[in-house]
């Protein structure tokens, strides 16, 4: 490979998406890039996780497994995917399927609108792709739910478009090389000129992988770096941004079960939050109680910790009927425990019944 950056494919979204530059833009230019480029790839086929989605070339699995690793990290992603795709093995098969069917899929994830996008953009696919996907980034950047970083990473991997992603890791590997904070446009631009465009899926994914294991935040292990001759910080770069501080919260769950007869697993009560709602609109819980009972440490069944976006819970699990408010009993509804592995349950409802021996 030539110091120059090849040409951009033609079907690019230029004001979208990152502009190529010179081989003069480059942190690293000519033969140090190449140089850098090689170490990369070599220690990629060598070091890289063994993940089912790193398997495949396939768009839709490659889709699903970015979607799903968005803002959540690969070990609770990797059950999820293979349940996921046991239910919805094609994007057919997705889109044919209920909302309900994908938000029982995807119940533990977190950031469910993810799953409503998911399944409305393979509905999209579809109707209006005879379900093939798009091949390029521009065309898979005007589907709902897929952004920049999405676009590129299935247009680099399924159909070796030679186009750069940017997500969190790759950014903290670009600024450490250069020795700089970038801006936005400026890490995109220097993640393509970089990228190796013969293998620009296998070298996307190879700077994921290097920022996620070696070139980490906090500690990096700059020893084992590939490329560490190339890189001006060696771990001193601007320091990790600060994670907000989560906000603490107590909450009371009613967990009022019947148990089953010979022809039944029995039943348990849940409510069905509101559609309107912008937390898990449409999903079903256990229900809430508005204030603690006067004896909490006599009433208790368990206490579990849990977490949403910013706010830590702890949510103390009663199973005293008579608990439940008034207020809630008419949302309340029994659902047949045969029911609930279909349903949109969220997170915390599943690991409860999970803990009680209900799912």
């Amino acid at each position: 490979m030539g110091a120059s950056i090849p040409i951009a494919v033609t079907t690019l979204a230029t004001s979208r998406l990152p502009r190529v530059l010179s081989s003069g833009d480059s942190p690293i230019p000519g033969k140090a890039a190449r140089g850098l480029r090689a170490a990369l790839l070599r220690w990629y086929e060598a070091n890289r996780r063994d993940l089912p989605w790193r398997t495949t070339d396939d768009p839709y699995r490659i889709w699903v497994s970015e979607i799903m690793l968005q803002q959540t990290r690969v070990a609770a992603v990797l059950e999820h995917y293979r349940i996921f795709l046991e239910r919805f093995p094609n994007v057919r098969a997705l889109a044919a399927a209920s909302e309900d069917a994908v938000l029982s899929a995807w119940s533990g994830l977190g950031y469910y609108r993810r799953a409503r996008m998911l399944h409305r953009c393979a509905r999209q696919i579809v109707e209006e792709n005879a379900a093939r996907f798009p091949q390029n980034s521009e065309a898979l950047l005007a589907l709902p739910g897929i952004g920049r970083y999405t676009a590129a990473a299935i247009a680099s991997i399924a159909f070796a478009e030679p186009v750069a992603v940017v997500d969190g890791n790759v950014e903290r590997v670009l600024e450490r090389l250069t020795g700089r904070t970038l801006t936005a446009p400026q890490t995109w631009r220097q993640a393509q000129t970089l990228l190796d465009t013969s293998r620009p899926g296998d070298f996307n994914q190879a700077m994921m992988e290097l920022g996620a294991t070696v070139c980490t935040p906090r500690e990096p292990r700059c020893g084992e770096c590939p490329v560490r001759k190339w890189c001006i910080a060696r771990g001193h770069g601007p320091r990790p941004r600060a994670v907000p501080r989560q906000k603490k919260k107590v909450i009371w769950l009613a967990f009022d079960c019947r148990p089953g007869g010979s022809s039944t697993q029995g039943k348990i009560r849940l409510v069905r939050r509101p559609k309107d709602v912008s937390l898990m609109p449409g999903m079903w819980e256990l229900p809430q109680l508005s204030m603690p009972p006067r004896q909490p440490a006599a009433t208790r069944w368990r206490t579990f910790r849990h977490s949403i976006t910013v706010t830590e819970y702890t949510v103390h699990v009663v199973r005293d009927p008579a608990r439940l408010d008034s207020s809630l009993r008419p949302r309340a509804k029994w659902i047949e425990a045969y029911r609930l592995p279909h349903l949109p349950l969220t997170g915390l409802t599943r690991k409860i019944l999970k803990a009680g021996g209900v799912i």
